[in-house]
């Protein structure tokens, strides 16, 4: 019974790395897709409408947060099988409007400029969004080089057993 429960211990383990990056690749997706939704819509002066006015779409973020106790505590008792499911990764915790006030464009032709021919316009840079997308690409790889290693990991492993 002792030597199952050790061996429960290390497969878990070992899919908990394969967890780990895999949260991670999932958040570092949707961060993706909400800075391609913040590009797309760069110039959309009509996203929804606020008390009978139409408002220019707001730049939207996202935040992370960690799952599971990351503790050093946790780590020490994990690490010495006091504890046999561990948890951790990362999670989207929430996304969020950006308060930037929106831009003001002097142009009088716009259906959608105010009386004195200013149109407001969203709070997206593309520059920042493209610095935002670089550094999401980035973390997306390192997560896939991540688990890539692990999964080579365990391949030896498994050819060791052998």
């Amino acid at each position: 019974m002792e030597h199952c429960l050790r061996w429960r211990s290390i497969a878990v383990g070992i899919f908990n790395s394969i967890n780990i990056s895999g949260s991670a690749l999932t958040a570092e997706r949707l961060r993706m897709d909400v800075i391609s939704s913040n590009m797309a819509n760069a110039e959309t002066t009509r996203a929804e409408k606020v008390n009978g006015e139409w408002v220019p779409y707001k730049r939207k973020m996202v935040s992370f947060s960690s799952v599971g106790s990351n503790s050093f505590s946790s780590h020490l008792s994990s690490a010495v099988g006091a504890k046999a499911n561990q948890s951790g990764g990362v999670k989207v915790s929430n996304i969020t409007e950006d308060q930037t006030p929106f831009q003001m464009v002097y142009d009088p032709t716009n259906p959608d400029a105010n009386a004195d021919g200013y149109v407001a316009m969203p709070n997206v840079d593309p520059l920042k969004e493209m610095v935002d997308l670089m550094s999401a690409t980035r973390s997306y790889e390192a997560n896939v080089t991540v688990l890539n290693a692990n999964k080579s990991n365990i391949q030896t492993a498994l050819q060791i057993g052998k």
